[in-house]
């Protein structure tokens, strides 16, 4: 039986108004109706959505609570709405530009989810694609405005956004082959030349009218960085705090891998260690299909068997889809199923143009994370219980739960004897490092705390955090580069991961701890009962 209380009622009918007023999101989240529509970037466009939070915040407040369903749901929501208007208030929205997460991203990339092997299907591709010249004027017209109001955008952020919309038009037509052999062909084609004008005036306006106008400054300053972090991580943190336990924990990575590195290569420390697993020719690859092939193998693999002892892993999630992902950037991430699930979970794999060689024990990790028992498992749990509303499902997401959880679950595939090979175990403490790394160089470049002595002390800057990350991490230059490029850029998330993590191991020990009968297994059946929640709602319920 479905279950349907006045605060469901609540949390769906914002979700709704959520997804009409950011159809995007609509299609991250698999909602369908919304697929041939475009956000209003504009100022107006986005006072309505901060009006939808207000409303939906305003409506909880005043709902009656019946059962603990209901009691999660309030206090998970009201923390998102919270945090959310935060940094509407501060002006933090409107006219956004940078390398990952900004609207040009959104419109470009949203174009990968969207199938075209049915007529019906090409029909709502070619009518989202006509919105796109009038969705960029949109974006231009939220960027003057900031430009008017502030807080002031940022020249390497600006200068890096204009280059993506150069190729943009490449990357949204790259899923439309299906389309030129059709009777529809012709309208593609005069599409494809409205939508090549509407980027290249929006690069134009980006070099043009904009730069002149940014800031060199990396840093956004302690406040604005509070309130980005509380977002993120769905808690408040203390940043001198967390700064120094990036600091420890990147130092208790660095000794594990230094012992495992007597393993590999005796002698020739961690680096040394890194440079033959590079050289190794039993984790390379050179053919990227074939290594999308080697993930898609070791999900499912994982799929089938982790679920035997540790997890409940449900009837109805399908299996993990691996992909490439036509933008070019280096990195990898995650979509959820829609929410009929015809749509399958994706991994996605964005291949950098340079990168021409393919270790599979730096990666072995990641399909963890992505995966099973990752973000699929996690977020795939959520979206077929039968107790969770609709925004519960699909929409209750915030990083420091959710890339938290990821983190945990890429630590405990090694626990599970899953990174026993110590190519692959290294490849997991080098993710781990890269996480913990990043908690130090967001939090210290953006609060403008006291760099390490390793980079020439003093305050921390865009060249300490690159000399930094390069001395820390064995990730492929390339990606690194848009890795700190995504940091500077985007202030607060990246540091949620390796928080979020800190939350969930403390969790799992103490639930353990209070029952010796408790199983691990009862832990992930709980949490994973509860859906995406706040951080602080995770550890009270747990409790």
């Amino acid at each position: 039986m479905i279950r349907s209380s006045a605060i469901d009622r609540i949390a769906e009918e914002h979700l709704e108004q959520s997804c009409a007023l950011n159809p995007i999101e609509a299609t991250h989240l698999g909602v369908t109706g919304y697929d041939d529509r475009l956000p209003d970037f504009t100022p107006d466009g986005e006072a309505e959505r901060v009006s939808a939070r207000r409303a939906a915040l305003t409506s909880l407040a005043a709902a009656t609570i019946s059962d603990d369903v209901d009691r999660v749901t309030v206090a998970t929501m009201s923390d998102q709405l919270r945090r959310a208007l935060a940094v509407d208030d501060a002006g933090l929205r409107v006219g956004e530009v940078n390398v990952i997460e900004s609207p040009l991203q959104g419109v470009r990339d949203v174009f990968d989810l969207m199938p075209t092997t049915t007529p019906g299907d090409q029909d709502l591709f070619l009518a989202r694609l006509s919105q796109i010249p009038s969705c960029a004027r949109s974006i231009i017209t939220g960027i003057r405005h900031r430009l008017q109001t502030g807080p002031p955008l940022v020249s390497r952020q600006v200068n890096l956004c204009a280059a993506q919309a150069d190729t943009a038009t490449g990357s949204i037509f790259s899923n439309a082959t299906a389309i030129e052999s059709t009777d529809k062909s012709g309208l593609l084609d005069d599409l494809r030349g409205q939508v090549g004008a509407a980027m290249t005036d929006l690069a134009a306006v980006l070099r043009d009218e904009v730069l002149p106008r940014t800031v060199d400054a990396d840093a956004v300053g302690r406040d604005r960085y509070r309130l980005h972090s509380a977002e993120f991580v769905g808690a408040d943190i203390d940043v001198d705090d967390a700064y120094a336990w990036g600091l420890d924990l990147l130092e208790s990575i660095v000794a594990e891998q230094e012992t495992l590195a007597q393993q590999i290569a005796p002698g020739a420390g961690v680096a040394g260690a890194l440079e033959a697993l590079n050289n190794d020719p039993r984790y390379q690859m050179t053919d990227r299909d074939a290594f999308v092939a080697w993930m898609q193998d070791l999900s499912d693999r994982a799929t089938e068997e982790v679920g035997r002892l540790h997890f409940e892993i449900p009837a109805e999630l399908t299996a993990l889809e691996c992909r490439l992902a036509p933008a070019a950037t280096g990195v990898i991430y995650y979509t959820m199923p829609s929410e009929d699930l015809s749509r399958p979970g994706r991994m996605w794999w964005s291949v950098p143009p340079q990168q021409q060689v393919f270790h599979t024990w730096q990666e072995t990790t990641t399909v963890f994370h992505e995966g099973v028992p990752g973000h699929h498992l996690q977020l795939g749990s959520a979206m077929v219980s039968p107790e969770l509303n609709r925004w519960r499902k699909l929409a209750s997401f915030t990083s420091g739960h959710g890339e938290g959880w990821a983190l945990y679950a890429e630590r405990l595939m090694g626990e599970l004897g899953w990174l026993d090979d110590p190519g692959d175990r290294m490849g997991m403490l080098d993710s781990q490092r890269l996480r913990a790394a990043r908690v130090v160089v967001d939090i210290g470049v953006h609060c403008g705390l006291t760099a390490p002595a390793s980079v020439g002390g003093g305050t921390w800057d865009a060249d300490k955090a690159w000399q930094f990350l390069t001395s820390a991490v064995a990730m492929d230059k390339t990606v690194l580069r848009f890795e700190l490029d995504r940091y500077l850029g985007w202030p607060g998330q990246a540091p949620s991961y390796a928080l979020g993590q800190r939350v969930w191991e403390k969790a799992r020990d103490d639930y353990l701890r209070r029952d010796p009968t408790r199983s691990l297994k009862d832990f992930h059946r709980k949490a994973l009962a509860l859906g995406g929640v706040s951080l602080d709602v995770l550890q009270a319920e747990l409790t």
